[in-house]
């Protein structure tokens, strides 16, 4: 099965929902706002792909934390990212143990599939 994690009223979610459901593909949304990503998950997505992928650097949260201004370690951005999960590059598609960060209707094409 499908999880797509992000924010119910984002932009980028709705299109991947429509994109989806254009497609008649199987998928769960999970609101991480309602529903936060568990610690273990989180760092199990991390681990595959980065923190450098999964963080949203040009969106609103981050800018409002300041995290672009200050000397974090990874350790601290990761406990900041698993504390606001609004930074999460959106959308994040789980399939299995593959991941897909970010919207690309190409990439969702290959990914889906």
């Amino acid at each position: 099965m499908i999880k797509v994690y992000g924010i119910k009223n984002c932009n980028k979610i709705r299109d991947t929902r429509k994109w989806l459901d254009e497609r008649n593909v199987e998928y769960e949304f999970v609101d991480v706002k309602k529903n936060p990503i568990p610690a273990e998950y989180l760092a199990d997505f991390t681990e595959k792909v980065g923190l450098d992928v999964l963080i949203n650097r040009k969106g609103m949260k981050w800018r409002q934390l300041g995290l672009a201004k200050k000397d974090v370690s990874d350790k601290e951005l990761f406990d900041e990212l698993l504390e606001h999960q609004t930074m999460i590059k959106r959308p994040l598609i789980v399939k299995g143990e593959a991941i897909l960060v970010g919207y690309d209707e190409d990439a969702f094409e290959t990914f889906i599939d």
